[in-house]
């Protein structure tokens, strides 16, 4: 068992190492370009000249400032020197708001830590229940640090109110807390709104599960319908093509150009040599040619492929999705559109606010929607056999968190584990580092499982990641980690003992784990931040890529992208540290400095990384608050079902009484804060709508709208061209009181000829008729 100096030989170990993180990246960093660019020097490598991100130039750089070096922590004052609104200005509100959620941790903890240390601290220690247990339980292990938790005080004793009391004064904290936060990152949300210069997506919804027509197309369909229903305020529309295999061609011919690229640039500098290649997989096998003729033939007939591959998307009508992203002409006919409902049918003609264009996972588009449900079942089956077999390698990890574990899996490690500083380094990081190796490729399964279950939004696809991700962490990390480390901790106890007595055996067993947390909130929160500011593993894949995959200068440059916020990774990291906290608080003080210190340090290193290294792909506008709020409260809940399974075993039945109503008063102050203030997370308010339009208006009365929205939603692979199919709006119409449709004719014969056969007119109440607007290529 972990005692209080080896927990802190492992703390001062991974202080160390953080320290050594810190110091490398100074060590390494180019100095800031323009307050803007932050890169190791390493990154730069044969960049000398080239245009950065940040459009300036790089020039060779040789940095003889020696104090630089000396003062590794220069970073920051200067991380925390930029204000919140510039901050949102430079990075956005996702980003801004992400911070928040350290400082969030920062608020709720060190209040909690240092009132727990005043009283619960004291309050266990002088327990001495441990005493008592051993005379009956020889073989009971315990350590130095399970005197500071609960487990060392006796069943039955009055001092088991005072972790009563604090359970009640941490709840209410931590949701005085979280209320304060919420309503503070509303009204950011709604000042960004406010504030924000326009965008396509404040005026489109999109539009799912189209129903089919035999005398329309989908494009036709979609404008009568809104012609019809949103006369006033339908502006245009441009239909969902499914492209994903002219989007895979046009992919590889940017490749086969590389390769062109690369060796054209190759015979300039030795002309009187022409490059050769081998024409097997990437000119690893196969016949030896002439490498410029191969792919300038390569290229070639990819080109007819993808043009007749584009022919055949623009043509064929079933290349057509039911969907459509249809733009409006104000923000407030776009809000009444996607918060409403469209049909008396609810699973058809379904809206939603359509995401920023740079938000759009365009793959995704082409799924039929019949398919989604099914493919979101399929894949929850596999997320829960993916979460419950993963219970083997926890297992085999919980072996080793104590040292007689270890020296049970690795024997060969005796001698060394015999030394007494070996051991605590051992047993401080050798547990941490496999949970981590085996948690590395988790969260790219996990997001290749949203993926397929079809979101059609960036953000939404890392949000539906990292709620899963989450899950994965409470049911295996945490839980896997207390069950199994319980049996296997107390196996011998288990099997001597009679049933009756297990679950007081795993009561007492349940706080021993802190030591294993403790240990893996070091390595991980402490030494994993730290190497985060550091990047050395970007700083490797990118020499990887410069190695094996970049042919030219764009490559280079795309090869040095640092990336944004991994979402999906780190926010679920964060919920775990929240939910250790919130369970050891009344359990096991010791852990919450721990905590403090990891919220603390990565406030500083990601407010570093946000405002110097990482690009932001897109704008939520802060959407994914909810999901955090609410993962803190199902951690609240966790920790106080846990506590109160945890008296039931301390003989305490009358004292968890008091109890019973704390998860009923947390549970009713989720439904309050999710009525108070989820709608302004889900939707646009339409009183804020109606004053950007009007302020708008009066700003840029000229403004052609329909110019500006024309091509914001066009597939990426038609960017550029004017042959796709556009609706075309009859601006004459625009003050009138008609609202009128043509239908198509049915389509005879193979020669594709069309005869109208009918004319619906739509007459308005006044009376009248005109015939309505049709589709044409532009």
């Amino acid at each position: 068992m972990a005692t209080l100096s080896d927990i802190a030989v492992s703390a001062a170990i991974n202080s160390l190492s953080a320290i050594l993180f810190l110091v490398a990246f100074a060590i390494l960093r180019l100095q800031p370009i323009n307050d803007r660019v932050y890169f190791p020097k390493w990154y730069l490598k044969g960049i000398r000249d080239s245009p950065t991100s940040s459009g300036t130039y790089v020039k060779k750089f040789v940095n003889l400032d020696v104090k630089m070096y000396l003062k590794f922590l220069n970073w920051m004052p200067a991380a925390l020197r930029m204000p919140e609104p510039e901050l949102i200005e430079h990075a956005g509100l996702d980003s801004a708001v992400y911070i928040r959620i350290y400082l969030l941790g920062l608020k709720i903890f060190c209040p909690i830590a240092l009132l727990s240390f005043a009283v619960l601290v004291p309050v266990n220690y002088t327990g001495e229940n441990f005493e008592e247990l051993k005379t009956n339980m020889k073989d009971l292990t315990y350590s130095d640090i399970d005197k500071l938790s609960i487990s060392n005080v006796a069943p039955g004793s009055s001092r088991l109110y005072a972790h009563i009391a604090m359970a009640y004064v941490f709840t209410c904290w931590t949701c005085y807390t979280l209320y304060n936060e919420y309503m503070i990152v509303a009204k950011m949300r709604l000042h960004f709104i406010a504030n924000e210069r326009r965008r396509p997506d404040q005026f489109t919804v999109l539009v799912r599960n189209v129903p089919p027509d035999a005398d329309e197309s989908v494009s036709e369909h979609v404008e009568h319908f809104f012609c019809v229903n949103h006369p006033d305020h339908y502006l245009t529309h441009q239909v969902v093509y499914n492209a994903n295999t002219l989007a895979d061609m046009v992919l590889e011919k940017k490749g086969l150009q590389n390769w062109l690229t690369y060796y054209t640039n190759k015979y300039e500098r030795h002309p009187n040599k022409r490059p050769t290649t081998k024409t097997g997989f990437c000119g690893l096998w196969g016949k030896n040619v002439d490498a410029i003729d191969f792919y300038n033939e390569q290229i070639e007939t990819l080109s007819k492929q993808e043009e007749a591959e584009r022919e055949r998307v623009l043509n064929d009508p079933n290349a057509i999705m039911a969907s459509a992203f249809v733009s409006f002409r104000s923000r407030w006919g776009a809000a009444v559109c996607a918060q409403t409902d469209q049909s008396h049918n609810p699973t058809k003609w379904l809206t939603q606010w359509a995401p920023e264009p740079r938000d759009v996972y365009w793959d995704n588009l082409a799924i039929p929607y019949v398919e989604l449900n099914l493919r979101r079942l399929l894949m929850a089956v596999a997320l829960f056999g993916l979460t419950f077999c993963f219970m083997v390698p926890i297992a085999f990890v919980q072996t080793l968190a104590n040292i007689e574990g270890i020296q049970k899996v690795f024997p060969f490690l005796r001698p060394l584990i015999e030394m007494g500083s070996v051991k605590s380094v051992i047993q401080g990081y050798l547990p941490g580092i496999i949970l981590k190796i085996f948690l590395i490729l988790l969260p790219t399964i996990i997001m290749t499982m949203s993926k397929i279950e079809g979101w059609t939004a960036l953000s939404a696809l890392e949000t539906r990641s990292a709620g899963k991700y989450y899950l994965f962490l409470l049911v295996n990390v945490f839980l896997g980690s207390i069950i199994t480390g319980t049996a296997l901790q107390q196996l011998k106890e288990f099997m001597n003992q009679s049933p009756t007595e297990i679950p007081k055996t795993v009561g007492v067993a349940i706080p021993m784990k802190a030591t294993f947390f403790i240990t893996y909130v070091m390595v991980d929160g402490w030494s994993g931040v730290a190497a985060e500011i550091l990047r050395l593993v970007p700083l490797i894949v990118f020499h990887l890529k410069n190695t094996f995959l970049v042919k030219t200068e764009k490559d280079r440059e795309e090869a040095m992208d640092a990336g944004s916020l991994t979402w999906a990774v780190s926010e679920p990291r964060i919920q775990l540290y929240f939910l250790l906290g919130l369970v050891y608080s009344t359990v096991t003080p010791i852990l919450l400095p721990f905590i403090v210190i990891f919220f603390a340090f990565a406030y500083l290193v990601f407010r570093h990384q946000i405002i110097n290294v990482y690009d932001q792909k897109y704008e939520s506008g802060a959407t994914f608050w909810p999901d955090v709020h609410r993962q803190i409260i199902i951690g609240l809940m966790i920790s106080q079902f846990l506590f109160l399974g945890l008296l039931n075993t301390k003989k305490a039945t009358n004292a968890t009484y008091f109890l019973v109503p704390l998860p009923i008063l947390t549970f009713w102050f989720f439904r309050f804060c999710k009525g108070r203030f989820e709608s302004q997370f889900r939707r646009f308010p339409l009183e804020d709508a109606m004053k950007k339009d009007t302020l708008e208006r009066a700003t840029e009365p000229n403004l052609n709208l329909k110019l500006y929205l024309q091509d914001a939603y066009v597939h990426p692979v038609f960017k550029g061209s004017m042959e796709f199919e556009r609706p075309r709006v009859v601006d004459e119409e625009e003050n009138s009181p008609l609202v009128a449709t043509k239908r198509s004719i049915r389509r005879r014969g193979n020669q594709g000829n069309q005869e109208d056969n009918a004319e619906d007119i739509m007459v308005s109440p006044e009376g009248g008729s005109k015939a309505g607007p049709s589709s044409r290529k532009w």
